[in-house]
């Protein structure tokens, strides 16, 4: 998709691609100690955590699992393209990162395979 070859990026994924506490974590050791220059973060489309909400997601692995997931936060996203945002932001004022990288947010559409630039 990006013509990356191994040892170019170093990347992260999670349930709806959002920059947790936990990636911003791995981003502030990659800025640092992996000379990582650039950051792009790259939700997709038709993903699974866009089309519950949280207590939907909570009763639909309850009732998979068969225990009660009621007390999990799942992260949902109500609305993709301002999680864009709001992550990049993240990304961006970390005192850690800030303007140490070049940051882009885009959106991979998975039916077409591709992607676009949205903040």
């Amino acid at each position: 998709m990006l013509g990356l070859t191994h040892g170019d990026a170093k990347i992260f994924r999670n349930p709806g691609g959002r920059v947790t506490d936990a990636a911003l974590e791995a981003l502030v050791l990659g800025v640092h100690l992996l000379n990582v220059q650039r950051v792009l973060v790259v939700p997709h489309t038709r993903c699974a955590m866009t089309k519950m909400s949280e207590n939907e997601l909570r009763e639909t692995i309850t009732e998979l699992s068969g225990q009660d997931a009621w007390w999990q936060h799942f992260h949902v996203v109500p609305d993709q393209r301002a999680a864009l945002v709001e992550d990049v932001h993240r990304v961006t004022s970390h005192p850690l990162i800030g303007d140490r990288v070049a940051v882009g947010g885009f959106l991979y559409d998975v039916d077409t395979g591709r992607m676009e630039q949205l903040v």
